[in-house]
Parts: C-alpha cells; structure tokens; sequence
C-alpha cells in the first residue's frame, strides 16, 4: 500500500452550529448565541489552510429566518467556498419561508453532486421526507406521517419527529450518481445532516436501505454527518461511517475538522472536542 505524505487535497466540517440569538438551554449544554465566535475560529484556523472547500453538515441555524442574517456574514470570512447542505434546525422557520432555506444558504438545489480532484461528493437532503420540511399539503408530509406511525408501532429507536427520510426518486439519484462515478473510476464521498450507521435514535428513517446500498458499492469511501451531537463512527462493507460533533454544544469548546484526502487513506484533523481518525481505503 502506498504511504503518501501530502494529501490529493483537504476540505473543512462543521456540524450543527444551531446558532440562533436565544439563552442558552443549560441541561442539554447547547449554547446557540455562542456559535457565531466558534464558527468565526472556526473559519480563522481554515483560513490557514489550503482547503478545497469547506462543508456545513446542516443546523446552521436553531429557529428563525432571520438568524441567517447574522451566521452568514461570517461564512463570508471564509477564503475558500462555503457549502452546505440541509438539517432539520434549518427548516425551523415559519411556513412561509420553508421554500427558501436551500437559496437562502446559496444552494441552487436540496441535493447535489461535484468533483474534487477525481473524487465525487454525494450531497443528500435527508429531510425531503419529513413532517417539518416540506410545504403545508405536500404529499412528503403525509408520507412522512405514515412512515413515522409505522415506526413508532414497531418501537423503531430512530421514530422521531425530528429524524426523516429521502424520497424514492433521491434514493434512485444517489444509486446513479455511484454508478456514473463507478464507471468514471471515481471515488465517492457521501455527505447528509443525518447518520444512518451505526444504527441509533438519531438515525434516518430509510437508514436500512441507504446503508445497502452504500455499503455494497466498491467505490464509496465514506458518509460524512451531523445530527447527533455526540458523534460516532462505525463501518459497513468498505464504508466508512462519521458522525462529527456539533458546534452548538459546550459554552467554550469548539468542534470542527479538517478532513485530507490520500490515494489510501482519509485522515480527519479533529480540532476542539473532535476526534481525530485515520480511515483506510
């Protein structure tokens, strides 16, 4: 196996600043007025760095539209591109607003790929299906409700409002967007708000049929997620499965990484509370 000193290229994460200017909720130590100085340091330690680009995995905000107005400007530091993808916070807004959220974080779709250096990242929107995010009288809410009544009839641990699922049509996207990269001889790097391995209360809905899939695709690498701030990592066929911490806990301590991509291996740079890892390919 080849040992390569530099890597092909670096990107940054940051998970669930949930910043939003409210108190603090102390029992589950998540300090939402705070995020904007983590964030800030976040980006001043990426700034430092030759990146790529820099990936927030959802909950950029806590509540309210109008938190964006005050968590964006300070992406706007950031001297690499910023993307995102959605979380369930994100969609914590009035009714009349739900449309806008991807636009709003300069996304020009809810899910989507690109290329890197031969490498292809997956970008899911893992709450098409939910009871919070799509538009009043979208038939994905009434799927979403029935989806839930049958989990929670099974005693499923993830049947919680705040989880959700991707439509079939994005489940049969992200089959072809693999198989496309398979034939191009890419490497492929999944990314969503939401874990689906190892299984837990924070997990997708339809987490069975995703990890799969993933799992029996040679080339998939890694999923990378937030959602459950407590972080996690396991492994299923040669994917690797992280779960980064979210910013938004701790009054003080941060949490972000910076994740370098070897032909071998992927190494994660944990910063703050964030572990560090080496994943093999």
């Amino acid at each position: 196996m080849s040992f390569s000193a530099s890597p092909l290229f670096r990107f940054g994460i940051i998970a669930d600043p949930q910043y939003a200017a409210i108190a603090p909720h102390v029992a589950m130590d998540r300090y939402y007025a705070n995020s904007l100085a983590k964030v800030a340091a976040a980006i001043e330690v990426f700034n430092g760095e030759e990146l790529s680009f820099v990936m927030t995995l959802g909950d950029v905000i806590d509540r309210s539209f109008t938190s964006f107005d005050d968590i964006l400007p300070v992406y706007a530091t950031l001297r690499h591109e910023a993307l995102f993808l959605l979380g369930n916070h994100d969609f914590s807004v009035s009714a009349g607003h739900l449309s806008e959220v991807a636009a709003r974080l300069g996304m020009s779709s809810p899910y989507y790929s690109f290329l890197r250096h031969g490498w292809r990242f997956i970008v899911l929107d893992g709450n098409e299906v939910s009871i919070f995010a799509p538009p009043e009288g979208h038939h994905h809410r009434a799927l979403a409700a029935e989806m839930l009544a049958e989990l929670q009839a099974k005693g499923a641990r993830n049947a919680h409002r705040w989880n959700a699922a991707l439509s079939d049509e994005q489940f049969a996207w992200l089959g072809e967007e693999i198989a496309k990269a398979a034939e191009a001889g890419e490497k492929v790097i999944v990314m969503n708000h939401y874990p689906v391995h190892p299984p837990g209360e924070h997990g997708m809905w339809d987490s069975d049929r995703i990890v799969a899939l993933l799992a029996s695709q040679r080339n998939v690498v890694a999923y990378l997620n937030g959602h459950d701030h407590v972080g996690s990592y396991g492994m299923a066929g040669g994917c690797h499965f992280v779960n980064f911490k979210g910013v938004v806990d701790t009054e003080t301590e941060n949490a972000f990484a910076i994740v370098e991509v070897h032909p071998d291996r992927i190494e994660i740079r944990g910063f703050g509370r964030e572990d560090s890892r080496t994943l093999s390919i």
